[in-house]
């Protein structure tokens, strides 16, 4: 017999953690000194505690360790252990790719003023019409133009809160002149569809997400930036990216001041 200090020496563990182990049913002594009350305890339970000590170095909880001993199934309760882990070490690559991005980045010209992060958005309802533009200050006309002809229809239509509205992009590359657009308004419900504009609801998607603070004109920059951050963190583009505009025209006198948001719909490799 072994008295718990010397067995909690061979055993290499606390004494601490072996009274937790009797407390709670886990490995109990083999007897227990009237005279004194020290636990005690025989080689044999060396082996018990080894295969405690295994089971909880592998990951599992003192819970799931207790079950095995209880007779349940230990294949199943390793396999959810293993696939946690195997989650756990893909959001560690995660983590350590926006890492390298960020210490990759630091000193470029542009990178204090963007950073990227994921964002799930949900379904919505929307009002969409799609349309060909001259140019991108056209923006400025054919916008409230559209509201407005929404409102006409659709008295009682309120917009979403937050308010969401959004611009996407038809032509499939960058261009200056005739651009194919789509716009999207989201609403609380379904309305009357007037000019060409129809309401839909949008699939829940997770996007790379970027701010610009600044006149349109610089948005390639963003692009550029959330594009190199999709491509080196291992995702892939599932749709076109969105434009989703914060601030604008309607509520800030100075172009500085325009906060537009890039949203690009991504899935992992």
């Amino acid at each position: 017999m072994l008295y718990i200090g010397s067995f909690s020496k061979m055993g290499k563990t606390t004494v601490k953690t072996l009274h937790y182990y009797d407390r709670i049913g886990l490995l109990r002594p083999e007897a227990v000194d009237r005279s004194t009350g020290y636990r005690l305890y025989t080689t044999r339970q060396l082996v018990e505690l080894h295969r405690i000590q295994s089971l909880r170095q592998a990951g599992l909880s003192v819970d799931e360790v207790a079950a095995v001993f209880d007779g349940a199934g230990i294949r199943g309760i390793l396999e959810r252990r293993q696939a946690e882990v195997a989650r756990e070490l893909r959001e560690r690559e995660e983590r350590l790719a926006r890492i390298a991005f960020i210490l990759d980045n630091e000193d470029k010209e542009f990178f204090m003023d963007y950073q990227v992060t994921i964002k799930d958005i949900p379904s919505c309802i929307v009002y969409t019409k799609e349309l060909t533009v001259p140019d991108y200050t056209a923006y400025f006309e054919v916008i409230p133009a559209i509201g407005r002809a929404v409102r006409s229809a659709n008295p009682d239509l309120k917009c979403a809160d937050p308010e969401y509205c959004f611009i996407t992009y038809l032509d499939g590359e960058y261009k200056e002149k005739d651009i194919s657009i789509q716009y999207n308004e989201a609403v609380t419900s379904y309305g009357t569809e007037v000019d060409g504009i129809y309401f839909h609801e949008t699939n829940p998607v997770s996007v790379a997400s970027i701010m610009h603070k600044g006149p349109y004109a610089d948005l390639p920059q963003a692009y550029a930036f959330v594009l190199d951050w999709v491509e080196k963190n291992g995702y892939r583009i599932v749709e076109s990216p969105r434009e989703s505009y914060i601030d604008g025209i309607w509520n800030q006198s100075e172009e500085a001041d325009w906060l537009t948001e890039v949203q690009v719909p991504i899935e992992k490799k």
